[in-house]
């Protein structure tokens, strides 16, 4: 899915950063430009980036999908502290304290990655994220190291998004704590991730020998390490839940997305046998 966060210049945003972004041409294009546009992002480009996005007004249609909202609000420091309802209730446990509007640092999310994540319970959620009746969404920030969960708690009010409170917890308080656990360990480890694959795993994936096809097949333990996606993210990682909060359940679905170049991976996991599997990988 192609984000359209400022329409005015989303064709000179898209090249500029696509000019950073070699082209895909081995077996894993998917991860490894997303990546690619992580680390060839500097402080300036960023920068430059925020700059034209102040420049121009968001449009009044932003509002109507949260996506389209939170890219003007994440890439647009003037236009973010209008979007906040001050004095904003930070939550921590049963300590709630009030932040003024003179306390807020910018909250640039997931841009200055070049990427962002998902994470859903099944394909039933993901149509959500194109739902114009969606009023509450959460955008959490979780950081794997420490174990820190923050949530951005998003309502729509007279048809405009507000950021309306934070709410800090631990990753075991998170309804994907199961999840995210186990994924923190086998983003990292190859081993883990042999002894964690489903057999065989579906795979659909760019055909090697064709740019333009792609090649549907299975992937056994053993040929794990040749389609093993890269420099998978590890340590600092984003979800946003669209709509009433998620049940939970013994299936997610982890969304890699670029946000220049419309690239994408999804990992579908299974809870079997009380451990988490595997069984499809999508490129």
């Amino acid at each position: 899915m192609k984000k359209a966060f400022v329409f005015a210049v989303i064709a000179f945003l898209c090249s500029f950063l696509v000019m950073q972004t070699t082209s895909c041409t081995d077996k894993k294009p998917v991860q490894d430009s997303i990546m690619q546009d992580s680390l060839s992002q500097d402080t300036t480009a960023f920068d430059s980036m925020e700059t034209i996005i102040e420049e121009t007004p968001m449009p009044k249609t932003a509002d109507e999908l949260f996506d389209d909202f939170v890219f003007n609000f994440a890439g647009n420091s003037k236009l973010q502290r209008t979007r906040i309802v001050f004095p904003l209730p930070v939550i921590s446990g049963n300590k709630t304290t009030m932040l003024q509007r003179n306390q807020w640092k910018t909250e640039h999310f997931f841009m200055e990655q070049g990427f962002y994540t998902l994470i859903f319970d099944n394909r039933k959620q993901m149509s959500l994220v194109k739902d114009t009746a969606v009023n509450h969404v959460v955008v959490e920030k979780i950081n794997l190291g420490n174990k820190a969960v923050k949530q951005f708690v998003f309502d729509r009010t007279n048809g405009q998004w507000m950021l309306t409170s934070i709410v800090n917890s631990s990753v075991g308080q998170n309804q994907n704590a199961s999840f995210l656990n186990f994924y923190g360990k086998f983003a990292k480890d190859t081993t883990f991730q042999m002894a964690s694959l489903n057999n065989p795993v579906q795979f659909t994936g760019p055909d090697p020998d064709d740019d333009f096809a792609t090649m549907t097949g299975e992937i056994a333990p053993e040929t794990w390490l040749a389609f093993a996606p890269t420099d998978m993210p590890s340590g600092l990682i984003y979800n946003i839940i669209y709509g009433p909060k998620y049940p939970g359940g013994a299936e997610k679905i982890f969304c890699l997305r670029g946000i220049a170049n419309g690239q994408e991976m999804e990992m579908t996991f299974r809870l079997i046998g009380g451990k988490w599997k595997l069984t499809k990988l999508v490129e």
